[in-house]
């Protein structure tokens, strides 16, 4: 590879690093052009999938501020630059890695956190951002549901208390309930 070539490659890197939210370094030994092609399709719009050369690779991340990756580097190297929803990149390779199992997960980083194979695996069985948002908004809805009810209640409450406190004076005071002064007052009337 000429020089040209690879500080051409080696800023390119560096851009993916800037502009993504993360990067998972994967190992493709063995996997067929055809397998990578379906590999990158199964991503859509999630991740960027590209075959890198690991000294190329070393040297972009580490003017990117990314010094997690260069102990990974090593054996054929390919990175997935997350540019989508993370949970979902780190599902399309988990299955991907889970049905050709040539395709190895190493590590990455994810929004500057360094993470092994074991915690992408992890992240990938997480639900995905849109049902963890649809989830959240249900349980806002519910609770502002039971707010509504319990402010509802708060006058009906009122006003039933206030009618015990009423029934309760009148009793008090009176020793019988107010419609039992009105029949003893027609029935002395009478006599």
């Amino acid at each position: 590879m000429a020089r040209a070539d690879k500080v051409t490659a080696v800023a390119e890197l560096k851009t993916a690093f800037e502009s993504s939210q993360g990067a998972v370094l994967t190992e493709y030994r063995g996997l067929t052009v055809a397998q990578l092609k379906q590999l990158r399709t199964s991503l859509g719009d999630n991740a960027n999938f590209a075959v890198v050369k690991n000294t190329l690779t070393k040297i972009a991340a580490n003017e990117a501020g990314v010094t997690e990756l260069d102990n990974l580097l090593q054996g054929p190297s390919a990175i997935a630059f997350v540019k989508g929803d993370v949970v979902e990149a780190a599902k399309g390779l988990r299955d991907f890695a889970k049905a050709n199992p040539l395709l190895v997960i190493k590590g990455g980083v994810i929004d500057g956190k360094s993470m092994s194979s074991e915690e992408i695996a992890k992240l990938a069985d997480l639900e995905s951002r849109e049902v963890l948002l649809a989830k959240l908004a249900g349980a806002m809805k519910a609770k502002m549901a039971h707010a509504a009810a319990v402010f509802n209640a708060l006058p009906v409450n009122m006003a039933q208390l206030a009618e015990a406190l009423r029934v309760k004076r009148a009793e008090a005071e009176g020793g019988s309930a107010p419609a039992d002064e009105a029949g003893a007052g027609e029935s002395a009337s009478e006599g």
